[in-house]
């Protein structure tokens, strides 16, 4: 029995954990408690993981405090989502309690993960048991336990996971939303997944490297919607992007470069020889791409085409030439800078017309990591700088970039982009930080958000069976129900705005929403409120059919 662990076992383990959070990715995704195409928590986790996967792959053999805190760094950079900022944060107190050893005794270890356990919680404002946060707390008291009994490494791993899954289970009568639901909570899934591959790679009874960088690097994205109506096409990433970049070096290590293309697209190929390097991959973000990629070398040639439209290549064949190296962290020009976070070209134009300097393409089914907001802001030429995150999945990733830039930065919590919008619409420039601060959450408990998608899969929520294919709603978080046409969608929606005496309707339509149906929805609500004004606004964003904005 091992009684201690060193840098190199303890890589491994993460190695192995990455490995594990990919092969059950699809399993976390689908706990998800409404049936909506998000996949957050099983993706977000892994992709967390694999930031740190591909940091430890390029490390030589370290002390264990080297380790933990060089996997630390790179989850709090590539954090998704709560469930991967949680993440982040259990490892970095782990890392904490590790700094400074060579190797750590078990005693130490388990006391390193109570560590990590105090930093998640403190972290968030109203912890709710029911969660990843229940589950470490009761299988970190297990090992701390184990520990002082004098057991082994092994026994305070196998008395954690013990302890983490029978948390697991009970956390379906913990939460009352889960309850509903009738399943278990899906971080909490995958930290047990995460304890149980760390247990088998010190036991040895698996390796790193089970999978293949390219199987591990890619996102499963496959919902899609079977609506007729709307001729929705089975395409998760938009944009088929090619680009050749000229290395600076023949012996140039392009895997980090791989793995970070796998988490922001698929259908990923590179091709290289001594010179240059040539890139395949479909994204939503393909910008984010040929930047990332003059990390690697000199960008020459790019190609990037809309795979939905077939219009015109957004590049076409054009020959670009290098772009200049921007500043990491922009001089401060004015007192206040704005980022949103959003996906859909018409949301991202409105944002950019209402005063942000950047916008972050993200959303339901691909949060930003917090490195991809934090470039953002470094990008924003102000002394403070104001993050709308516009979901309440990436406002903690948000969060995490307070530490991280020298600027200051004030994240309004906004949970939906039409609260963003709204939060934008009310900014006076001349205003004091405080003071737009102030206006902006104001401004954001008077809006009111209906979302309409799609049932991903069959399920049952609260005794109501959802059907996979019809339409979802979901007001204020909280599910209203699931139709099969649009007249019976249009009847249910102003049901529930009857109800918040509204002023002011505002739809967002879709990617994909016939514009004629799109108007039958304005129709139905404009009948249903004649003296509201009802205005039918392009958003163009991916997974939601409708965004609409009840003020």
């Amino acid at each position: 029995m091992k009684d201690s662990i060193t840098g190199a076992q303890l890589s491994e383990m993460l190695l192995c954990a990455y490995e594990a959070l990919e092969k059950n990715k699809q399993t976390i995704n689908e706990l998800n408690v409404f049936p909506v195409p998000d996949g957050d928590t099983g993706t977000n986790m892994t992709l967390t993981v694999s930031a740190a996967a591909t940091e430890l792959r390029k490390l030589p053999d370290s002390d264990i405090s080297v380790v933990a805190d060089k996997a630390a760094s790179a989850m709090l950079r590539g954090a998704r989502g709560n469930s991967g900022v949680i993440l982040s944060l259990l490892h970095r107190g782990i890392a904490k309690g590790l700094k400074g050893k060579s190797e750590a005794s078990a005693k130490e270890f388990a006391a390193a993960m109570c560590d990590g356990v105090d930093a998640a919680y403190k972290a968030v404002m109203k912890p709710a048991e029911g969660t990843i946060l229940t589950v470490s707390r009761m299988a970190t008291n297990a090992a701390l336990e184990c520990a002082k009994a004098h057991g082994s490494l092994e026994a305070v791993l196998e008395r954690a996971l013990g302890a983490a899954a029978e948390a697991l289970e009970k956390t379906v009568e913990q939460n009352p939303v889960l309850a509903r639901a009738g399943v278990v909570d899906a971080g909490g899934k995958g930290y047990v997944i995460i304890l149980d591959a760390f247990l088998a790679s010190l036991q040895g009874r698996v390796f790193s490297g089970s999978i293949s960088t390219d199987a591990a690097a890619q996102d499963d994205h496959d919902d899609h919607s079977v609506f007729g109506e709307f001729d929705s096409e089975e395409i998760t990433f938009a944009y088929d992007t090619v680009f050749i970049v000229r290395k600076p070096a023949p012996d140039l290590d392009l895997e980090p470069f791989r793995a970070y293309l796998g988490s922001i697209g698929d259908s990923l190929v590179i091709t290289e020889d001594d010179e240059v390097f040539k890139v395949h991959v479909h994204t939503n973000t393909p910008g984010l791409a040929l930047t990332e990629s003059q990390k690697y070398g000199v960008l020459e040639i790019a190609n990037i085409e809309n795979m939905r439209t077939q219009h015109d290549a957004l590049l076409g064949n054009a020959v670009m030439p290098a772009v200049p190296d921007e500043p990491e962290i922009a001089p401060a020009e004015k007192a206040c800078g704005f980022v949103a976070v959003c996906a859909g070209e018409g949301l991202e134009q409105i944002f950019r017309d209402l005063g942000c300097d950047c916008v972050v393409t993200g959303g339901q089914t691909m949060n930003p990591s917090t490195e991809d907001i934090l470039s953002a802001v470094n990008r924003t030429p102000a002394e403070t700088v104001f993050i709308l995150p516009n979901n309440k999945n990436i406002i903690m990733a948000a969060e995490q970039c307070a530490p991280l830039t020298e600027k200051t930065v004030i994240v309004i919590p906004t949970t939906t982009v039409p609260q963003g919008i709204t939060a934008m619409l009310k900014l006076d420039p001349d205003a004091e930080a405080e003071q737009i601060s102030a206006a902006f959450r104001e401004a954001i408990e008077g809006v009111h958000t209906a979302l309409v998608t799609y049932a991903a899969r069959n399920s049952e929520y609260d005794g109501r069976k959802i059907k996979a294919g019809e339409y979802l709603g979901l007001m204020d978080g909280a599910l209203l129900g699931s139709w099969s046409s649009q007249k019976v969608l249009g009847r249910q929606l102003c049901k529930a705005f009857k109800k918040l005496t509204p002023e002011f309707i505002t739809i967002y339509y879709g990617e994909g929403v016939p514009p004629d149906a799109a108007d039958g929805i304005r129709e139905t609500l404009s009948q249903a409120f004649p003296e509201v004004e009802v205005t039918l606004v392009d958003g163009g964003q991916p997974v939601y059919y409708f965004m609409i904005a009840v003020e």
